[in-house]
């Protein structure tokens, strides 16, 4: 897969950097490995960290930076992972998918990035590009129905949009039966080695519970 990032990203996010990672996988109802991780980041973040504090973190204060830059209310509009971060230190439990879905859940977690995940055998074409989301554009998020994604970062294939920081698209949407993987790390913060510090992680993740090798990983601007 291609990605090109758009001259309406390079304006308002000069140092934007992301993450293309592609696996094959094997995908499962439930982990328990996984979510014993998921349990003990939440205990150790609900030491840490308060819903204000929570802003603080790179790349969850980068990407809110950018929503106000492109027009769009990030309070009204959480990125997903600072949404995720919110629920666990209001002592709820994370919505429980399915294993790929919650890997990349505690991936976004863990850094602080909003991360897309996609069945990539689902895609139309063979290039996805950031740019920004125009009004009246169509858009059905995961679980949330037709959503405003006007002013929003947004990746489209050659049928259109696809994902945004706070939901992707039901129609490349991960199911039980996905068996090629496509991630996008979004660094809107510009740190290069945390991204691939990220796309790291989830390799791991993969290989742990997912019976992958991982896959492959490019970083691009």
């Amino acid at each position: 897969m291609k990605v090109i990032v758009s001259q309406e990203i390079e304006t308002v996010c000069p140092g934007f950097v992301g993450a293309c990672l592609e696996a094959d996988v094997v995908n499962t109802p439930y982990s328990q490995g996984l979510w014993d991780e998921i349990h003990a980041l939440s205990e150790r973040y609900r030491k840490e960290l308060t819903t204000e504090s929570l802003k603080e973190m790179s790349g969850i204060a980068a990407t809110r930076r950018v929503y106000k830059g492109c027009g769009k209310d990030p309070s009204r509009y959480r990125p997903a992972s600072e949404a995720l971060i919110r629920r666990m230190l209001q002592g709820k439990e994370l919505y429980q998918i399915d294993t790929l879905v919650d890997l990349i859940n505690l991936a976004s977690i863990a850094y602080g990035y909003s991360i897309g995940g996609f069945d990539a055998d689902k895609f139309v074409g063979d290039t996805l590009t950031l740019g920004v989301g125009r009004e009246g554009e169509p858009y059905e998020g995961i679980g949330r129905g037709i959503i405003n994604i006007h002013g929003l970062p947004v990746y489209r294939d050659a049928e259109g949009g696809v994902g945004t920081p706070t939901s992707d698209h039901e129609r490349t949407k991960i199911g039980i039966n996905t068996r090629h993987l496509l991630v996008l790390i979004n660094g809107y913060d510009g740190d290069e080695q945390r991204v691939t510090d990220n796309a790291r992680f989830i390799q791991q993740l993969l290989r742990k519970y997912c019976q992958s090798d991982g896959g492959t990983f490019f970083v691009y601007r």
